[in-house]
């Protein structure tokens, strides 16, 4: 059976489930809608909080970025791992002792402000729609490369799946859909990364493979494709172009900025106690572990077998008679375009400008010995999904992880679109405009908010089709996590003396240094990276704010009133896992 029947096969199959799971599991209250009544399972919850975290920017954006970025590349590897523990450890088992069901509604009843529970809902949505906007933009490329569905009518299909799940099943419809997309990403990635490891390197554990010999030679994998970039003109696999400054921030951006998601930090609202929220952030790291061990190794795959496929393949403009051109190309001696570039060059995330005129795609680097031009242009999104084409595997296995790419994207979408619903349903409205709102009316005007996002998340998609990388667009919601949320959630916690005063400053000079940053380098001034603070870039600026904000949000605390006596006896109270609030489920 044919490609296409695989593909449309495996995401038929796998939408139809997570639509049965969102009816089966449909929300009947307002704890179940935001918080899945608190009663989900540590190992259900961590393998879901794994799904919600791991979108498409781990799934489809990070082995690309690592495959022609190199060490490079490794930023968001380690970001991102090393932000989950950050959470897992410092902050998810005091916010869930704390009770409640939102980020803002914790900056709210902690800061005893109505102000700052508004910023706060403000901050989580401008992190949330920029990084939805990522989401939808791998729900556009995995559609629009293999099921011959435009770019924009791919981000339509996905818009609709996830408008039944997460409007009808809230919450507690999320988190078992999660589960099971957690269970087809997961096999979609590991499944074709223990493929190409057998065929390149002969070792059948991706992660050992990639760091071992060439298969029937006595050459390491990483040291044959250094070479190979190299002679290219292409800077090292094994090093960087960035500065040492650019890397650390954009690391430290991408860790402190996971620890501030609200989207990852309501999942720990979920379980029944503090103690459930540590096992739960444990198995979600195991489950995590199992993707981000094998994304250098489907990196370094990826790259060495996109070289070998392309660079110096005689180019076949017309796809009607491509068989017996590629017949005749190979009859000559020479090497034809692969079939699999011009299928996705069809979706214009592949490019070749014959420079020279000569009909031969040259892959060169800024670097190239032999001085020719560049003239293929790849968009780095595309290779997870590209890679077993590349490597000619099995029809079923290419349909199968299309289905993967987009549960991640869809996943963690769900998730970011609960953070919006309940951001305007409960912080908003419940909890400052409209306090006598009834529970009924509550979960109308979530469902309403929960629509109308998904609605903004499609269209914020489609613009981010102009921008340059799933994970870039991300890590731009990192950094203003990072520097708007952590500041507040770190210092509400650890230390009693911050008040409402410090918190609304610390939080406005966070979101609006970072945001104005990553807007003016990315869309006023985008060709001048000389010009870059201390040559930090966009997607890492927000670890230096952060520190700004959280020294505005000290200084401003120290010179303003210390918080109410009470307030001060619920940060001792939340400080104790296992100790049972004093307060009612609605707080002080």
């Amino acid at each position: 059976m044919g490609e296409l029947f695989w593909t449309w096969f495996w995401v038929g199959l796998t939408f139809s489930v997570y639509i049965f799971i969102a009816w089966r599991s449909r929300a009947g209250s307002t704890t179940d809608f935001y918080v899945a009544g608190h009663d989900v399972h540590p190992v259900i919850n961590g393998m879901a909080t794994a799904a919600d975290w791991m979108s498409a920017a781990s799934f489809l954006s990070m082995a690309g970025l690592i495959a022609f970025m190199g060490y490079g590349g490794s930023v968001y590897l380690m970001g991102w791992t090393g932000g989950y523990v950050l959470l897992a450890l410092l902050l998810a088992p005091f916010l869930r002792e704390f009770g409640k069901f939102t980020v803002p509604d914790f900056v709210g009843d902690r800061f005893y402000s109505p102000t700052a529970r508004v910023i706060a809902v403000i901050c989580a949505l401008f992190v949330s729609f920029t990084y939805i906007a990522g989401q939808m933009k791998g729900v556009g490329v995995a559609f629009s490369g293999f099921l011959n569905i435009s770019y924009e009518r791919g981000i339509f299909f996905g818009m609709f799946i996830v408008f039944i799940y997460a409007v009808w099943g809230g919450m507690k419809g999320i988190t078992y859909t999660q589960v099971a997309q957690y269970v087809v990403l997961i096999f979609a990635y590991t499944v074709p990364a223990i493929f190409i490891s057998i065929m390149i390197t002969g070792n059948a554990i991706p992660q050992l493979g990639f760091i071992g010999d060439m298969k029937g030679t006595n050459t390491p994998m990483l040291e044959n494709l250094n070479k190979v970039v190299r002679d290219l003109g292409f800077t090292e696999y094994t090093s960087t172009n960035k500065s040492q400054l650019d890397v650390f921030c954009i690391t430290a951006a991408l860790m402190f900025g996971t620890a501030g998601l609200p989207h990852v930090i309501i999942r720990f609202f979920t379980v029944k106690s503090a103690q459930a929220a540590r096992i739960s952030a444990g198995w979600a790291l195991v489950f995590i572990a199992i993707l981000y061990t094998t994304a250098p190794a489907v990196a370094s795959f990826a790259r060495m077998n996109f070289i070998d496929t392309v660079n110096e393949a005689t180019y076949i403009a017309d796809t009607e008679d491509y068989e017996a051109r590629a017949t005749a190309i190979l009859a000559e001696g020479g090497k034809p375009v692969p079939k699999w570039y011009k299928d996705w060059e069809a979706s214009g995330l592949l490019k070749f400008d014959d420079e020279n005129g000569d009909g031969i795609m040259q892959y060169r680097g800024p670097k190239a010995p032999d001085g020719i031009a560049n003239e293929v242009t790849p968009n780095r999104d595309i290779f997870v999904l590209a890679n077993p084409k590349i490597a000619e595997l099995p029809n079923w296995v290419i349909g199968l992880v299309v289905a993967g790419g987009l549960a991640a994207a869809l996943s963690t979408a769900a998730g970011l679109l609960m953070v919006i619903s309940s951001a305007i349903s409960h912080d908003l409205l419940k909890r400052t405009f409209a306090p006598n709102m009834s529970e009924r009316r509550e979960m109308l005007v979530a469902r309403v908010s929960a629509a109308a996002a998904v609605i903004a998340a499609g269209l914020l998609g489609i613009y981010a089709s102009s921008l340059p990388f799933v994970a870039q667009v991300v890590a731009f919601a990192f950094g203003l996590a990072a520097a708007s949320l952590f500041p507040v959630i770190f210092l509400g916690i650890f230390w009693k003396r911050m008040n409402r005063e410090g918190a609304i400053a610390a939080m406005l000079v966070g979101l609006i240094s970072t945001f104005s940053y990553i807007y003016y380098f990315k869309f006023v001034n985008a060709d001048d990276p000389s010009a870059w603070w201390f040559g930090v870039s966009p997607e890492g600026i927000g670890f230096l704010f952060m520190w700004l904000a959280l020294a505005v949000g000290i200084v401003v605390s120290l010179i303003t009133k210390a918080p109410p006596q009470h307030i001060q006896d619920l940060v001792e109270d939340i400080r104790v896992p296992g100790q049972r609030l004093k307060h009612g489920p609605e707080g002080v």
